[in-house]
């Protein structure tokens, strides 16, 4: 029997994180790719230190995105906020080592005669949704994401110009009868601009917006705040700490509150299964819980290199299930055409809408109109409910 009553920690990190601007960079330069050729191949890694960012990886696309590499990095840059002495987006120093990729890996994916296009990797997929919010993400991760982004939000506009782009939150939540319904203690670690800030002063500055995103009722007088804790927080980003592409793979998911495969995100273009059967699970998680089918459901996937169908299909509804199992299971191959080609087609993912993902979580978020976050729709309700 699955506990009741217990406190569960989640983390988020902002889009100025040191590991995040590496994230950034490589969605960029995905897009670019995508918007040049729908069906170009990318993957791309990115490592960012003191004034210097080092691209690397493999792509089969048009050559004028290579040659737009280092605007494209500046560019996000700019955009996250960094002009400090140490992480200036005029001055950094940008290296591109892409390269044309592999020939052995690309037979494997590609589709030819009547093999249909094979998964671009081995791996394991999970997906969840579960009922503590609107949303159907847990609460832990769910609002450490939105403390963040709202936090972005005023630095951007100009409304708190003396925070930095750098920044890291966490919360430990309260559940009773298995529902999230209250934040034991809060943990913000911010960059800020002047040397002569305290935490009080910076905690001055940002709790009026944590408690603009958090439930009410959840923050009470015994609630914990660890506001910059350490003290002074100048020095941010890749100055600070050292950046790589796919090292935040949690906090892009679910929180430590699902399972994770293994596979990071950003940089993949959708041929690669560790992304785009990722969000599918996702999507048929969070559809059979809009269903009504269960209050909380993991689903998981595997494929192959080079073969197209998924391995296995694997649901757990938690003991929360108005259907069984293995009645999902029939129910998520009925629906949704599995395959790689299968995915990418059904949530239209031959698009620019990547770097977006970036930071914040891939999961929890509105559908764009332009097709990003298309695996948050849900749109197969019915489909599942007739299926099972």
């Amino acid at each position: 029997m699955s506990r009741e009553n217990y406190l569960f920690t989640s983390e988020s990190v902002s889009e100025g994180h040191p590991d995040k601007v590496c994230d950034r960079i490589s969605d960029a330069i995905l897009d670019a790719f995508l918007t040049e050729d729908p069906f170009a191949r990318v993957a791309c890694e990115t490592f960012a230190t003191t004034d210097r960012v080092v691209i690397g990886g493999e792509v089969r696309g048009p050559g004028s995105v290579i040659a737009r590499v280092e605007e494209i990095a500046r560019d996000c840059v700019k955009d996250i906020g960094y002009e400090q002495e140490g992480f200036h987006w005029a001055n950094l120093k940008v290296d591109s080592y892409l390269h044309a990729q592999s020939a052995d890996i690309a037979q494997g994916v590609d589709a030819s005669g009547n093999k249909d296009e094979g998964a671009g990797d081995q791996g394991i997929m999970f997906g969840y949704a579960t009922t503590e919010t609107p949303e159907l993400m847990p609460a832990p991760v769910h609002y450490a994401h939105a403390i963040l982004r709202r936090l972005a939000e005023v630095r951007k506009n100009g409304t708190e110009p003396l925070l930095g782009p750098d920044a890291k939150s966490q919360l430990s939540v309260r559940y009773e009868g298995g529902k999230p319904v209250g934040i034991t203690s809060v943990v913000l670690s911010t960059q800020h601009v002047s040397e002569e800030q305290t935490s009080a002063d910076i905690r001055a500055i940002v709790e009026p917006y944590i408690l603009e995103v958090i439930p009410q009722g959840w923050i009470t007088p015994e609630t914990e705040w660890h506001v910059n804790p350490t003290g002074k927080f100048v020095i941010g980003g890749p100055d600070g700490d050292a950046g790589l592409t796919g090292r935040k793979i949690i906090v892009d998911t679910y929180g430590g509150a699902a399972p994770h495969g293994g596979g990071a995100f950003s940089g993949k273009d959708p041929t690669k299964v560790d992304r785009s059967a990722a969000y599918a699970a996702r999507y048929l998680a969070k559809n059979v819980v809009a269903a009504g089918m269960a209050s909380r459901c993991t689903l998981q996937l595997s494929y192959a290199i080079g073969v197209s169908k998924p391995l296995s299909i694997y649901a757990n509804l938690h003991g929360t299930g108005e259907v069984s199992e293995e009645a999902v299971e029939r129910a998520v191959a009925q629906v949704m055409d599995l395959t790689p080609r299968g995915i990418r087609e059904h949530l239209g993912l031959n698009k620019p809408i990547y770097q977006r993902t970036s930071a914040y979580g891939h999961f929890g978020r509105a559908p764009d109109a332009d097709g990003g976050f298309s695996w948050e729709k849900t749109d197969l309700t019915e489909a599942l409910k007739a299926a099972v």
